[in-house]
């Protein structure tokens, strides 16, 4: 295995704060912030990363974590791909998709519980900064959900 396909993702092996804002079915629209962690797993064969997002401030009393999850990344190098499993307690859910670098973007994709196709992408790359989005398509066309802003810790 060519070793610095690995690091596509162990990038960003580290701490980061970010905010972000979702868009619920209804169409309003929740801001948040959270932390996310990435490390190296399974003897350096893998990066796991752990998504920690609680509730507003103002949510309200007994309103669940909006986002608490992990993620089991690998590249595939027969396939040159990456897989993931997203595992969300939350959501009650477990997520598949798989993707690559394209241009100067990460984008992966995948399927939701629902049938809909979702496409999570990582833009803007620096070594201190990225943006996540995460966009869904159930009609053909993509439309976007979610985004967070990211900032490395340090």
């Amino acid at each position: 295995m060519d070793r610095s396909e690995l690091m596509l993702f162990g990038q960003f092996v580290g701490e980061w704060d970010f905010d972000g804002s979702l868009e619920r079915d209804d169409g309003t629209r929740v801001e948040f912030s959270g932390e996310w962690h990435f490390d190296w797993a399974l003897d350096g064969l893998a990066i796991q990363d752990v998504l920690i997002c609680p509730p507003p401030a103002d949510h309200r009393a007994g309103e669940p974590w909006l986002e608490y999850g992990t993620t089991i990344r690998f590249y595939d190098s027969e396939a040159k791909r990456w897989e993931i499993t997203w595992i969300t307690p939350v959501q009650r859910a477990v997520r598949r998709l798989s993707g690559g670098a394209v241009g100067d973007r990460i984008v992966l994709e995948g399927s939701d519980t629902d049938g809909s196709r979702l496409r999570w992408s990582f833009n803007d790359i620096t070594p201190s900064t990225f943006v996540w989005r995460g966009e869904v398509a159930t009609d053909g066309d993509w439309r976007p959900r979610e985004e967070m802003r990211l900032r490395r810790r340090g």
